[in-house]
This record gives C-alpha cells, sequence and structure tokens, in this order.
C-alpha cells in the first residue's frame, strides 16, 4: 500500500488531483480520500483546493516537508540494510552531466542492469554545476562531471576526449578566416564556452566573421552536420558515421590540442555502498575502452 508520506510528497509536487492520481496509480475519488483521512490524522487542512490545483496550507508546508524526511530517512535505512547483504541491491543515484548522459552513460547502465538486476537506479541530468549541487544535498551518491572541478573529495579521471572542428566542407582549422558561415556554439554556465573562446583568441587576431549561441550541444551538432554553420565538438557526441569532415585542433607549427575530460565524483561514505561500488567497477572497464 501506498504510503501516507509518499502521497503527501506526490501531491505537494504536482499540486494536481488528476496528476497526482495517476502518479500513484489511484483513482481521483480514491485519492480524494485518501487526502480526507490524512487530513483528519494530522487534524488540519493541508491543501486548498481551486481551479488552479492545490496549494498547501502552512500546516501543510509543515507536514511535506517531514513527508519528505520520512521518506528519505527510510531509503537510507533501507539501502543500509541492504548492504549488509552479499548482493547488491539498493537505488543506485546517479548524477551526470548531460553530454555524458546522453552519449556514453548508456551502454554502461546497460551493463550495469545486466548485471545486477536486483539494483534500482536513479538518474538525474544537467550542467556540471547542478551535478555538484546534487551531490551536496544529497540527492546522488556519485556525480559524472566535465571539464575541471574544485571538487575536494574522491575524485576518479575516467577519460580525455578530443574537441574537434566538424564542417562539411572546411579542411583545415584556418579554413575558418576565409568562409561566410557562421561559428555555432554551445554556451551553458561550464567553462567550456569560455575554453573555446580562449583558444580562438591565443591563435587567431581576429574575431569569427558571423556568430551563432545555442543553449544545447545537440542543437549545435544537429545544425553543424546540416551545413548550417561550423562548430566545435568533442569526441564524446560522434560516433564517426557523420558526413562532415573531423579537423583535429592541431597544426604542424604547435599542438595545440583542446581537449575535455570526464571526472567521477563523490563522498567517500557513498563509495561505500555496495551498489556504488559495482557501477564504480563497471565505469573504469568502459573508461578504459574510451581511452
Amino acid at each position: 500500500m501506498t504510503s501516507d508520506f509518499l502521497v503527501i510528497k506526490v501531491l505537494a509536487e504536482e499540486q494536481n488531483m488528476r496528476k497526482a492520481a495517476e502518479r500513484l496509480f489511484l483513482s481521483q475519488p480514491a485519492l480524494s480520500l485518501r487526502l480526507q483521512s490524512i487530513e483528519k490524522e494530522w487534524n488540519s487542512k493541508l491543501f486548498l483546493r481551486s481551479q488552479k490545483g492545490l496549494t498547501p496550507t502552512p500546516e501543510g508546508e509543515i507536514v511535506i516537508e517531514f513527508a519528505i524526511k520520512m521518506i528519505q530517512e527510510r531509503e537510507e535505512t533501507y539501502e543500509m540494510i541492504q548492504s549488509l547483504s552479499s548482493k547488491v541491491h539498493g537505488t543506485l543515484k546517479i548524477a551526470c552531466a548531460s553530454i555524458v548522459g546522453q552519449n556514453w552513460l548508456p551502454k554502461v547502465l546497460k551493463d550495469f542492469v545486466q548485471t545486477y538486476p536486483e539494483a534500482k537506479i536513479s538518474l538525474l541530468t544537467g550542467w556540471s554545476s547542478e551535478i555538484v549541487k546534487s551531490l551536496y544535498d544529497g540527492e546522488a551518491h556519485i556525480g559524472i562531471v566535465r571539464g575541471q572541478t574544485d571538487w575536494k573529495g574522491p575524485k576518479v579521471h575516467l577519460f580525455r576526449d578530443t574537441l574537434y572542428l566538424v564542417d562539411k566542407e572546411m579542411t583545415s582549422v584556418d579554413d575558418v578566416l576565409t568562409t561566410d558561415k557562421p561559428f555555432i556554439q554551445f554556451k551553458s554556465d561550464s567553462n567550456y564556452y569560455q575554453e573555446i573562446q580562449q583558444w580562438w583568441q591565443k591563435h587567431f587576431s581576429t574575431n569569427p566573421r558571423r556568430q551563432i549561441i545555442v543553449d544545447q550541444i545537440e542543437t549545435c551538432k544537429q545544425m553543424a552536420l546540416n551545413g548550417i554553420g561550423y562548430a566545435i565538438l568533442p569526441s564524446i557526441t560522434l560516433n564517426g558515421h557523420e558526413e562532415v569532415n573531423k579537423i583535429p585542433l592541431t597544426n604542424q607549427e604547435e599542438q595545440f590540442e583542446l581537449t575535455r575530460d570526464t571526472w567521477l565524483i563523490g563522498y567517500d561514505s557513498a563509495f561505500e555502498l555496495p551498489q556504488v561500488e559495482a557501477f564504480v567497477s563497471i565505469v573504469n572497464e568502459h573508461a578504459k575502452k574510451f581511452q
């Protein structure tokens, strides 16, 4: 039976009876009766209903906070119990940089779920700064981040991928000085955008003639693949079958290869969990193949 704490948590997240009922696999009338029972137990009105949905009352906010805390403590207790078992149980909570989550992690997770079918996976993706925050907030056991990181806890280097100039027509890096095509760049909160700008300033005396800035690296890639402009993309996003020229950022006079590192980070206590140990082992095997 679904716990009262979970009912309260889902209602608070959805703020809509119909959506909450769907998530809880209950009918709306059944959920309404359940809420009435919970409110009777707390002797307080927890949510106000309106045409816009559900709004927590001041009493409701206190109960919601308590419910979330109880659910988290139950999960932590469950994981502690499962850690005593020789089998890998429990939930593996991963926070991963989006680019890695889209292009590299799926193969790792496939091996993990096949090897440890009794383990569960919770996956968050986002920018690297968001990954670090999720670790601080206890939302994830381990994080996978890109670029430089000031993480003070355990930090494992996974792999380094090269950045390429990608275009359908260009054959050398110097072609960017004569083309009329725009330079398509991906801008996020990471230092990826700044690193490319610094590379450009170091090796060219003029700015790109035209630029297009996008907020998704997949958008940047697709625009380059369709000949709209040229882009600098990490090798992790390229499978080798794209109909474009991939030019490593090097020349004969000077080696100025631009690379991007991927790291596995977390707290010591998390690395001791069996499901995390098992995942790290599989991650390291895949990282060796990538290099």
